[in-house]
């Protein structure tokens, strides 16, 4: 076991270095609008990539006025860069790309409107609130030729990575035949999310749903990753209120489970969780890998002690969001797996069978 992932590691530097340099050698910055700021995940963008030499924040659109003057002064930005609308916002600061940290129920007119100027995006997760806005999201960009992604914080976890590659390069497993996803943390309220987050995240017409849509789709943008791509038979859903005084509008407890004519997979989605976890267990025929948080990696095959590892980094320009949006909007790569539409308009029907499978009480087959 120790040879195949010393072998792996080694792998991974190989392509690592000419990937950073060709990384080094963009010489002009991403010229990047952001649509929205009532997305939680708004602040530690901004956190993280204001001061980035590679990237320029030339716009952000935002139509809450206070929302809007909070991040202004909290991040010192411009206030010539703040405007009230997505066209606006794309009309005068003219990016090239843009970020969306909108409600979800928002990204299809995010995507319309960047879409009629040629504007490739990248949105926080999920795609889409229903099967119809994904479906009008992919008509969009299909029409305008533009790339839509998806971002999630587990598409960046080496750990990720690095299981894909012992199952899919590697086969140190044999065939798949269980995936258990865990996502979410002790919920909204108990982490203190800023107001206007916790707003649509608990309400069922912004967020689709709570707990389901908020952390259920890292476990299908995973296991239909780790499918091949593959439409699942069936799902089946079932969904609790363990706090109905907090949330009284959506559940803050899901469980889906996913099939295939091969392979099940389960996703466990919880504000209830008693800490913040992303980490989901793979099971094959030979073996098993936990894929934890960032580099965390523990594989266990037949008649050995379960070993843990630290998984080789992920070369650029797939280690990091913008890396990845810069890279797709200078044409270096074609959007691929995780991030893909494809992937995550699979995404979606899952969440939206899994939704009605919950308010049915009955098993949803995929036609």
């Amino acid at each position: 076991m120790r040879r195949l992932v010393c072998c792996f590691a080694l792998l991974f530097l190989l392509v690592a270095v000419p990937a950073r340099s060709q990384a080094a050698a963009a010489v002009e910055p991403l010229r990047l609008g952001m649509a929205g700021l009532v997305h939680g995940h708004a602040s530690g963008f901004l956190t993280r990539y204001l001061k980035r030499t590679d990237i320029q924040l030339v716009g952000i659109a935002e139509p809450d006025a206070a929302v809007a003057s909070k991040y202004q002064q909290r991040f010192g930005l411009d206030p010539s860069r703040l405007f009230a609308t997505v066209e606006q916002m794309l009309d005068q600061a003219r990016p090239q790309a843009v970020v969306v940290f909108t409600d979800t129920f928002d990204h299809l007119r995010v995507v319309e409107a960047c879409a009629a100027r040629g504007i490739p995006v990248m949105m926080e997760k999920p795609l889409a609130v229903s099967r119809e806005h994904a479906r009008a999201i992919e008509r969009a960009a299909r029409n305008a030729n533009i790339p839509v992604m998806v971002n999630y914080e587990t598409t960046w976890y080496a750990s990720n990575r690095a299981a894909w590659n012992l199952i899919k390069e590697q086969q140190a497993i044999g065939d798949l035949r269980k995936i258990v996803v865990h996502d979410g943390h002790p919920g909204p309220k108990a982490i203190n999310v800023q107001p206007e987050f916790f707003a649509w995240l608990t309400d069922p017409v912004r967020n689709g749903a709570g707990a389901l849509f908020d952390f259920g789709c890292y476990g299908a943008n995973l296991i239909t990753w780790l499918m091949d791509g593959a439409r699942p038979v069936a799902v089946t859903a079932v969904t609790q209120r363990f706090q109905p005084d907090v949330y009284k509008q959506v559940d803050d407890e899901a469980t889906i489970l996913v099939e295939y004519p091969s392979a099940q997979g389960i996703i466990q989605a919880s504000w209830n969780w008693p800490f913040d976890r992303k980490d989901m267990e793979i099971y094959g025929r030979t073996g098993q890998i936990f894929a934890g948080r960032g580099d965390l990696l523990r594989i266990r095959m037949p008649g050995q002690q379960e070993e843990a590892s630290k998984a080789p980094p992920i070369p650029a320009p797939e280690d990091d969001f913008l890396n990845y949006l810069a890279a797709v909007v200078r044409k270096d790569i074609k959007p691929a797996g995780l991030s893909s539409l494809e992937n995550n308009m699979i995404v979606t029907e899952i969440l939206d069978a899994a939704r009605r499978s919950a308010a049915t009480g009955t098993r949803v087959v995929l036609k």
